[in-house]
């Protein structure tokens, strides 16, 4: 046995079993606490809006919910599989754009249904300058949990999956801003709030390389 050998042997010789679903638990351990961060930052910040027990009747408001929550969920399963040396993205863009067509569909129909003395109010809103912002800033905690249980994993693609975990967060982030948020022109929704998800998306992009290296 060469000297090379008898390394290798004694190093696999203290290989151990990694528990079922081990991945599973680290993402839920880096992403849950990071979300429940955000709500927290959300109700400190901005606090609770006071007429929710009217918004929770509103359909435009569970569809503005529904349309961040979807993203989220697909990009943390496309991460999910990106955190794997032989993992890809999947069908995740192609899932992102229809979920983007089907809120560009119900924009539109609100448009159509509405005066056009109203589009200026459902695309721009009052909050158009701080929304983006500040989805970002409610994703930062999420996209940091993300990048925790990724340095756990393996991804090879650093640029892919830090763009992919910063859509993720920006849509966490989103999904918790839409909570406080009192715009409920859709097309407003399909506009800012995307701006905001792809901003985060950007950041990640950008610092997935540096953050990611293994």
């Amino acid at each position: 046995m060469t000297k090379t050998d008898d390394i290798i042997e004694r190093l696999a010789s203290d290989l151990k079993p990694v528990p079922r679903n081990a991945l599973w638990r680290v993402f839920a351990l880096g992403i849950a606490p990071a979300l429940g961060l955000s709500l927290l930052l959300m109700l400190v910040i901005l606090g609770p809006r006071t007429d929710m027990a009217d918004v929770l009747t509103l359909p435009v408001f569970w569809i503005k919910s529904a349309y961040n929550a979807l993203i989220a969920a697909a990009a943390f399963a496309a991460v999910f599989r990106l955190s794997r040396p032989d993992g890809s993205e999947g069908s995740f863009f192609g899932l992102l754009a229809v979920i983007f067509a089907a809120m560009a569909a119900v924009a539109a129909i609100q448009l159509l249904t509405e005066p056009v003395q109203a589009y200026r109010l459902l695309i721009l809103g009052s909050s158009t300058l701080h929304c983006p912002p500040l989805i970002v800033g409610f994703a930062i905690p999420v996209y940091a949990g993300t990048v925790w249980a990724l340095r756990r994993a393996a991804p090879v693609d650093m640029r892919l999956t830090g763009f992919v975990a910063g859509i993720a967060a920006g849509g966490a982030g989103a999904w918790v801003y839409s909570w406080f948020c009192t715009e409920n022109g859709m097309p407003f929704v399909l506009i800012w709030y995307s701006l905001g998800i792809l901003l985060t998306g950007a950041l990640g992009a950008v610092t997935g390389p540096r953050l990611l290296r293994w």
